[in-house]
C-alpha cells in the first residue's frame, strides 16, 4: 500500500461540532468569542457559591480559596421533554448529563444528522467522552449523610429534640434529596450513557478520566474505535460543569490558581490559572467515509501522541521529557514534518512552572526537528478567555484549532502584553498571536496545527490536525451584527411588521440568551420577506451590545417623519424612482491599515493579504514596527490594493455593483481591476511594480503636505512665495496637497504658519505626482506595456484627464503610465462623474477619506456617499458593512440580503418547557422557613440582695441593660460553672462534628457555614454574659463583686467570626439575651435555662 493511501486510511475527519462554553451558548458564539478575543472570565455568580463565605486573599487560610473568578456557563433554556427526561428528576440529575444532550444535539445537527437530516446507522455510532468519575451532585447527597451526627451533637449540647430536629430540617433544605434517580444522576459514565440512551446508539459507550487531559484521551479512543472498524461514527469530546467551591478548594490548596483572577499563558505576568466550565462535542468519521457521504469537514486528525511522565518529583509536577514522548509519537504517526506546523494550541494554563515546562518541550522538539528560529508558528491558549475547563479543556482547544483551520485564521490569545522573558521565545520558531490574523497558505504544504493537553498524574496527549481544503469556502459569521429588513406598500404595513418584530424580541427579555438571541432568529425571517421594489423600505443594523429599545424608537420616529436617522442603525426611504447611478471610489496611499480590516476580511473567502499588514506576534512593539514598514511605498501600495480588491469582492457577494469607478492616485489601479479591465494576477503585479519603482526612484525622495484652504488661494500662495512645489492633489474645493523637495515643503510649512493657514506634513515616502518620481515612471511604463489590459462596460475615470478612460487598451496604458508624474484632479473627476449620473458613491478600501472629499465637493446637491470602512477601524468591520448594505437596500438597490449571516442548521424548536440550566446543578425553589423565637422561662433564683451593685459605664449602658443581671443579684458559682461547662461541651461537640464532616467531604457548604457562624456569634454573646456574671466587664465598667472564684473553663479552639460576620448573622431583633418579659429573676441571677435558651437560636 502506498504511503499516501495508508495516511488517508488512518485519517479521521471532524464533521460536526457543538459546544457550550463561558460566554458562548453555541459554536457560533464560541467563534465570536475566539475571533474577537473576548474575555469570558467573571466573578463567581450567586448560582454557584458565595465569595463572602469562601474567599480569603490569604492563601494559607484554611477552608478558603484565594481566587473568586472563573469561567461560568451562561444559562441555557432547557426543555427536559425534548430528551424524554421527567422534570421531577432534574434535581437528581447532574447538569453535566443534561447539558451534554444539548451539546450532542448541536453537533449532530451541525454535521447534518439532526432531525430531517441525512440517515445514519445509529447502531454503529458510539460515544466516548472525557469526564470525571463522579460529578457535583455527589457532594450535596453525601452531605445529607451527616445529618444524624448534627442532630446528636445538638442534643448532646442540651438543645431540645424538637429544636435539634428543626436545625437539621433547615440544613436539609439546602441539599438535594436522595431519590431513585440519584445514583445514575451523579455518575460520570452516565453522561455518555444518557447520550447513547436518548439518541438510540448501539456503539461503544464510556467516559475517560485523565484529569485535565480527559478530552484528548477520549478523542484518541474514539479515533481508535473508528480505525479498528468497530464503529462508523463517533460522538466524542469533553464535559465539565464542576466549578463549585469543592473544586475551587482543591485547586486553591495546590496553589495553582491565579492571585489576580486571570490566566495569562506564557506571559511575564502569569501567576496561575482560573477554572472554567465547558462542554465540547465533536462528530468523527473515517476521512474516506466522510468524503463518500458528502460531509462537511472542519479538519482532519492526522495523528495522536500519548505518553506518561513515569516516575517524577511529584504527582502534580509536569515533566518535559514525558511531553516530548507524546510530541514525537504524534508527528511520527502523522508522518508530518514539525516545521510545517504553523499553529500550536497549547495546554497553556497560565501557571509559570507548567507553561515553562510545556514551552521547553515544544522548543526542544521543534529545534531538534530542524525548525529555524523566527516568528513562524503561533502558540496560544483558549484558557486566557474561558479558563481551565479541566475535563473539557482538550475539547475546547481542539474546536478552537479546527475552526482556525476551517476559517483560515490565526486566533488571538489575550492577556499577554509581553512574553515571559525566561522562555526566550525569540530564539524559537514560536510567537504569541495576540490579535486575529489571516492564516496565509504555504504552497509547499497544507495548513497544520498541533493541540496539547496534559493531566495530573503525568498524562500527556498531543494531536496533529490538518486542513481539509486550502481554499476558504464558508463565511465566518460570528452572529454579532444582524440586519432586520421591513418593506411594504404603505407606511402602516412597515410599522405593523416593525411592531411585531419588536414584540417578539422583547418577549425574550430576561430569558437565557437575552433579547439578542431572539433578534438573530427573527431578523433572518424579515430578510427573507424584504423586497427592494416595495415603496417603503426600512432597515435596521442591530449589534449585540446595542440598546435595542432605542433603535426601535428611532425606527418609529423615522417612519413618522419626526426623526432624522444618523445612518448608523436606522435606514428608511420612500421612492418609486431610481436614485441614479452608483460609483465606487478606491483610496490611494494610506499606511496605518495594519489589522484594522481583518474583522471584515477574515470572515470572507477569496482574500489574501501580506504579513506586512498582519505581522506575527503583534504586541505594541510589533505594531509600531509594522506601521513603519507600511509607510514604505513598495509594501503599502500592493497591501492597499489587495485590501480594496477584497472589499470589492464582498460587495459582489451581495449583488452590489457599480456603473462607474475611479481611484485616487494608486487607487486608480484598483478601480481598473474592480471594473474588470485586468485580472488579479496583472493587478497585483502592477501594484507591486509601481510600489517597487517608486520606492527606488531618485536620491531626492521629496515630501508632501496637506493645506486646508481654497484651491485658488493655495495656487496664489505658491506664486506669491515663489515656492518650487506642485499642487499634486486637488482633493476638494477647500483642500489640496503640495508635493516637492523636502526643504521646500519645510519652508512652505513655516510660511503657512505665518499666514495662519492650516497645514500638515504627510507621512509618505516620496513626493508623488511630481518630477521627483521620474525615475519610477519610465520603468513602470515599460513594465505596463507587457501586461494585458482590456476595456470593459464599467467606466473608469482618470486622475490625469478627469474624464473616463478611452475604449482603447493602448490609450489606457498611455494615460496610466503617466499618472505617476501628473497631479490628481479629483475635484473635476467627481464633478464629471456626477454629470454622468452618479448619485451614490461607495468608498471601497481602508478609511473614509474619499467619502469626506466627495461630501465637500458636492455639498448642497442631491447625492449620497458612504464608506465600507465607515468607522475607520474603530468599530466592527462587520457593522460597517451592514450599514452599507442597509443604506443601499433602503434606496431600492437589489441587495442580496439572503447572503447575510447563516441560517440555523435546524429550525428553533418550540419548547414545551423552558428551565434555565447553568453549570451549577438545578434546584427547585423552596419557601424559606420562618425564623423561630423560643421564649423559655428561667428557673426561680434564691433571694438575697447585693450590697454593692455594679454600675455600668456610660459607653456600655444600653448593652448592659439587656445583658447584665439585675442589680443586687449575686451569681451562684455552681450554676455558673454548669452553664460554662455546657458552653464548653457545645463547642467540643460542634468542633468534633465539623472535623467529621471535613474528613468525610473536605467541604463546608453554605448552609453549614451559616449555621456554624450563627452558633459562634451566639456563643460570643453567651461568653460576654458569663463574663459579666463573673465580674469580667469591659474596661471602664464597674465590676460585680464576686464571693466565689469560679474554676476557669478553657473552651476548645474554634475560629471565631469577624465583627462584620457577627453583625450580619446575629441581628439584635432575632436573638434576645435578656430574660423574657414578665419573668422576674431570682437573687441567684440568670438561670441555667435562660443561658441554654440562647443556644437554641441557631
Amino acid at each position: 500500500m502506498k504511503k499516501d493511501s495508508l495516511k488517508k486510511d488512518r485519517a479521521v475527519a471532524i464533521i460536526g461540532m457543538g459546544g457550550l462554553f463561558p460566554g458562548a451558548m453555541d459554536i457560533k458564539d464560541y467563534w465570536r468569542l475566539l475571533s474577537r478575543g473576548e474575555d469570558a472570565i467573571t466573578e463567581v455568580p450567586d448560582t454557584h457559591w458565595s465569595a463572602e463565605d469562601y474567599y480569603n486573599e490569604d492563601t494559607k487560610a484554611g477552608d478558603y480559596t484565594y481566587c473568586k473568578r472563573g469561567g461560568f456557563l451562561p444559562a441555557i433554556p432547557y426543555d427536559p421533554t425534548e430528551f424524554g427526561i421527567p422534570p421531577n428528576i432534574l434535581e437528581a440529575t447532574d447538569t453535566s448529563q443534561l447539558l451534554a444532550l444539548v451539546a450532542t444535539r448541536m453537533a449532530l445537527e451541525d454535521a447534518g444528522y439532526g432531525p430531517g437530516g441525512k440517515p445514519w446507522n445509529r447502531d454503529r455510532t458510539g460515544v466516548v467522552l472525557g469526564a470525571t468519575g463522579t460529578q457535583e451532585l455527589v457532594i450535596p447527597l453525601a452531605s445529607r449523610l451527616g445529618f444524624p451526627l448534627w442532630k446528636k451533637a445538638l442534643e448532646d449540647a442540651g438543645v431540645p429534640e424538637d429544636q435539634a430536629g428543626d436545625v437539621v430540617a433547615r440544613l436539609s433544605d439546602a441539599y438535594v434529596q436522595w431519590q431513585e434517580n440519584s445514583f445514575p444522576g451523579l455518575l460520570g459514565n452516565v453522561i455518555a450513557g444518557r447520550i447513547a440512551n436518548r439518541f438510540d446508539l448501539g456503539g461503544t459507550n464510556c467516559v475517560v478520566d485523565a484529569a485535565c487531559a480527559s478530552s484528548l484521551s477520549a478523542i484518541n479512543l474514539a479515533a481508535l474505535e473508528l480505525l479498528s472498524g468497530k464503529c462508523d461514527m463517533m460522538i466524542t469530546g469533553g464535559v465539565d460543569t464542576l466549578n463549585d467551591i469543592f473544586m475551587h478548594m482543591c485547586f486553591a490548596k495546590t496553589s495553582v490558581l491565579s492571585f489576580t483572577g486571570d490566566a495569562k499563558p506564557f506571559s511575564k505576568d502569569a501567576d496561575g490559572t482560573v477554572l472554567g466550565e465547558g462542554l465540547g462535542i465533536v462528530i468523527l468519521k473515517r476521512l474516506s467515509d466522510a468524503e463518500a457521504d458528502g460531509d462537511k469537514i472542519y479538519a482532519v486528525i492526522r495523528g495522536v501522541g500519548t505518553s506518561s511522565d513515569g516516575k517524577s518529583a511529584g504527582i502534580y509536577a509536569p515533566v518535559a521529557e514525558g511531553q516530548l514522548k507524546a510530541l514525537k509519537q504524534a508527528y511520527e504517526e502523522a508522518d508530518v514534518p514539525p516545521d510545517t506546523v504553523e499553529l500550536i494550541e497549547a495546554h497553556g494554563t497560565g501557571t509559570r512552572v507548567g507553561d515553562a515546562v510545556e514551552f521547553e518541550a515544544l522548543a526542544t522538539f521543534f529545534r531538534d526537528a530542524g525548525a529555524e528560529p523566527g516568528n513562524r508558528c503561533a502558540i496560544g491558549s483558549v484558557k486566557s478567555m474561558i479558563g481551565h475547563t479541566k475535563a473539557a479543556a482538550g475539547a475546547a482547544s481542539l474546536i478552537k484549532a479546527s475552526l482556525a483551520l476551517h476559517h483560515k485564521a490565526i486566533l488571538p490569545t489575550i492577556k499577554v502584553d509581553e512574553p515571559d522573558p525566561k522562555l526566550k521565545i525569540d530564539e524559537t520558531p514560536f510567537y504569541i498571536s495576540t490579535t486575529l490574523r489571516p492564516w496565509f497558505s504555504d504552497a509547499r504544504h497544507p495548513r497544520r496545527a498541533g493541540v496539547s493537553s496534559f493531566g495530573f498524574g503525568g498524562s500527556n496527549f498531543h494531536m496533529v490536525l490538518e486542513e481539509y481544503v486550502p481554499e476558504k469556502r464558508d463565511v465566518a459569521w460570528d452572529g454579532t451584527v444582524e440586519i432586520a429588513a421591513f418593506s411594504g406598500s404603505t407606511k402602516s404595513d412597515v410599522n405593523e411588521q416593525l411592531k411585531k418584530f419588536a414584540d417578539d424580541v422583547s418577549s425574550h427579555k430576561g430569558k437565557p440568551g437575552g433579547v439578542f438571541r431572539a433578534v438573530r432568529e427573527e431578523a433572518a425571517k424579515t430578510r427573507e420577506k424584504f423586497s427592494h421594489k416595495a415603496l417603503h423600505r426600512l432597515l435596521l443594523v442591530i449589534r449585540r451590545d446595542d440598546d435595542i429599545a432605542a433603535i426601535f424608537k428611532d425606527a418609529v420616529d423615522a417612519l413618522n417623519g419626526s426623526g432624522n436617522p444618523a445612518g448608523k442603525a436606522v435606514f428608511y426611504d420612500v421612492s418609486e424612482d431610481s436614485h441614479g447611478k452608483t460609483a465606487f471610489l478606491f483610496p490611494g496611499h494610506t499606511f496605518e491599515i495594519a489589522n484594522i480590516q481583518f474583522s471584515r476580511l477574515a470572515s470572507r473567502p477569496g482574500t489574501r493579504l501580506t504579513d506586512f499588514v498582519f505581522p506575527a506576534g503583534y504586541t505594541k512593539k510589533d505594531r509600531k514596527a509594522a506601521e513603519e514598514l507600511l509607510r514604505s511605498t513598495d509594501i503599502a501600495q500592493p497591501a492597499i490594493g489587495a485590501l480594496s480588491l477584497g472589499m470589492a469582492r464582498i460587495l459582489e457577494r451581495f449583488n452590489i455593483g457599480a456603473d462607474m469607478m475611479c481611484g485616487h492616485s494608486f487607487g486608480e489601479l484598483s478601480a481598473l481591476r474592480g471594473a474588470g479591465w485586468m485580472d488579479d494576477e496583472t493587478f497585483l503585479a502592477l501594484a507591486s511594480a509601481r510600489g517597487k519603482y517608486m520606492a527606488a526612484a531618485g536620491k531626492e525622495k521629496g515630501a508632501m503636505m496637506a493645506v486646508k484652504a481654497k484651491l485658488a488661494d493655495i495656487e496664489k500662495f505658491l506664486l506669491e512665495n515663489d515656492l518650487d512645489l506642485v499642487l499634486a492633489n486637488r482633493n476638494s474645493y477647500e483642500q489640496g496637497v503640495l508635493s516637492g523637495r523636502e526643504d521646500e515643503i519645510d519652508r512652505a510649512l513655516e510660511l503657512c504658519k505665518q499666514n495662519k493657514l492650516r497645514a500638515t506634513k504627510l507621512t509618505v515616502s516620496a513626493a508623488f505626482h511630481t518630477g521627483l518620481v521620474q525615475d519610477a515612471a519610465k520603468p513602470f511604463k515599460d513594465y505596463l506595456r507587457k501586461k494585458n489590459i482590456t476595456t470593459g462596460k464599467i467606466k473608469v475615470f482618470s486622475n490625469v484627464t478627469a474624464e473616463a478612460y478611452p475604449d482603447d487598451p493602448a490609450g489606457v496604458k498611455k494615460i496610466l503610465g503617466s499618472q505617476i508624474l501628473n497631479p490628481v484632479n479629483f475635484v473635476e473627476e467627481i464633478e464629471n462623474m456626477y454629470a454622468d449620473g452618479a448619485r451614490v458613491y461607495v468608498e471601497v478600501g481602508p478609511k473614509s477619506v474619499l467619502t469626506g472629499l466627495v461630501k465637500s465637493i458636492l455639498k448642497g446637491r442631491d447625492f449620497n456617499a458612504i464608506a465600507m470602512d465607515g468607522s475607520a477601524g474603530r468599530s466592527s468591520g462587520i457593522a460597517d458593512l451592514a450599514a452599507v448594505l442597509c443604506f443601499l437596500a433602503s434606496r431600492g438597490y437589489p441587495v442580496d440580503l439572503a447572503g447575510w449571516e447563516t441560517r440555523p442548521v435546524a429550525e428553533p424548536r418550540k419548547q414545551k418547557m423552558s428551565i434555565p440550566i447553568c453549570g451549577a446543578n438545578y434546584r427547585k425553589e423552596k419557601p424559606a422557613r420562618p425564623k423561630r423565637r423560643i421564649a423559655v422561662k428561667p428557673q426561680p433564683a434564691a433571694d438575697g440582695p447585693d450590697t454593692n451593685p455594679a454600675k455600668p459605664s456610660a459607653t456600655s449602658e444600653s448593652s448592659m441593660r439587656s445583658q447584665a443581671p439585675v442589680s443586687g443579684v449575686r451569681p451562684d458559682s455552681s450554676m455558673v460553672k454548669d452553664a460554662l461547662a455546657m458552653v464548653s461541651e457545645s463547642l467540643k461537640s460542634m468542633q468534633a462534628l465539623q472535623q467529621q464532616t471535613a474528613d468525610a467531604h473536605r467541604k463546608f457548604l453554605e448552609t453549614q457555614t451559616e449555621a456554624g457562624r450563627a452558633l459562634a456569634a451566639v456563643l460570643e454573646k453567651t461568653r460576654n454574659i458569663s463574663e459579666t456574671i463573673l465580674g469580667k466587664a469591659e474596661p471602664g465598667a464597674a465590676r460585680i463583686p464576686q464571693t466565689v472564684s469560679p474554676e476557669p473553663v478553657a473552651p476548645p479552639p474554634v475560629s471565631e467570626p469577624s465583627a462584620g460576620d457577627v453583625e450580619k448573622e446575629t441581628k439584635p431583633e432575632a436573638i434576645k439575651t435578656a430574660p423574657p418579659a414578665g419573668v422576674k429573676p431570682g437573687a441567684s441571677g440568670v438561670s441555667i435555662r435562660w443561658i441554654c435558651s440562647v443556644l437554641r437560636w441557631i
